[in-house]
């Protein structure tokens, strides 16, 4: 029965995220479980693509992701796939009409991190995140108001704003393992050889206004997603805030985090504020 199959995919897409990612799975159990495993269908597929361009060293990578994007053009057109990721990500894709078009955008970003290391100017890397991280926020958007499209325009501006934040605190955390790993520059003007805090606090306030304009939209997100979203956004509003009181010259040598404790107060004060209606 195939429904055994999409029950076996779904498990693990849930089983990549709680791999990979501690802290955004802890934030996925947090969303009602009517959209859960839809996002754990969108971050399987997102997590395993950008593992093939991103550490796969010792493989042709530019043959696994043809391949990969060979597997996703049939799985979306068959709606079926042997392959258990993306047999779960295609399902979500047409239970919520995620349009195709930010699917291509995600993949064409990636794409370029097979050959590209340096983004110079803003619009490079302006469209760059834009296919990495905010059609990501849009696609988790689809789900969030499952199919509301009045609710899905009035909150895509915000969406994208918090994943282009999300991604930008991911940058300048793994500094160290971008520029020494795979030789790439995300940020433009900055020497990252040579990052500086002038360099450093220019970054972080471009982050800080994108949250700014992220909050708004969560606070008007359906309840089944507001307090999943809210506690990712204060987890990574407090790892910004580490990297910005952080020395530049450490952030180049080691990777900053929030330790366990951390995250346990920072889950218990998103719980209380939602449950007391502080959102």
């Amino acid at each position: 029965m195939k429904a055994l199959f999409d029950q076996v995919s779904g498990s693990c897409s849930r089983k990549v995220t709680t791999a990979y990612s501690t802290s955004f799975s802890a934030a996925v159990k947090m969303l009602d479980k009517s959209i859960r495993q839809d996002i754990y269908n969108i971050y399987g597929f997102v997590r395993l693509t950008d593992e093939i361009v991103d550490t796969f060293h010792d493989y042709d990578k530019k043959t696994l992701f043809e391949r990969f994007e060979t597997d996703l053009e049939n799985a979306l057109k068959d709606k079926i796939s042997l392959n258990p990721i993306l047999n779960a990500f295609q399902y979500t894709v047409h239970k919520y009409d995620i349009p195709r078009d930010l699917i291509d955008a995600f993949m064409y970003s990636m794409r370029l991190d097979l050959h590209k290391t340096v983004y110079s100017t803003p619009e490079e890397l302006a469209q760059y995140v834009y296919g990495s991280a905010d059609v990501v926020g849009l696609m988790c958007l689809k789900v969030f108001v499952k199919g509301n499209h009045a609710q899905y325009d009035a909150l895509k501006v915000p969406a994208m704003k918090l994943g282009s934040a999300f991604q930008k605190v991911n940058f300048l955390r793994d500094l160290k393992a971008d520029f020494e790993q795979l030789s790439r520059t995300y940020f433009p003007n900055a020497d990252l050889a040579n990052l500086d805090e002038k360099s450093k606090r220019a970054i972080v306030k471009e982050i800080e206004a994108e949250f700014r304009e992220a909050f708004d939209g969560i606070l008007l997100l359906p309840d089944s997603a507001k307090f999943g979203v809210y506690t990712a956004f204060v987890y990574y509003q407090k790892l910004l805030k580490k990297l910005k009181s952080t020395p530049s010259e450490k952030i180049k040598s080691a990777r900053i985090r929030v330790n366990d404790y951390q995250k346990l107060q920072l889950f218990v004060r998103c719980y209380v504020s939602y449950r007391l209606n502080l959102l």
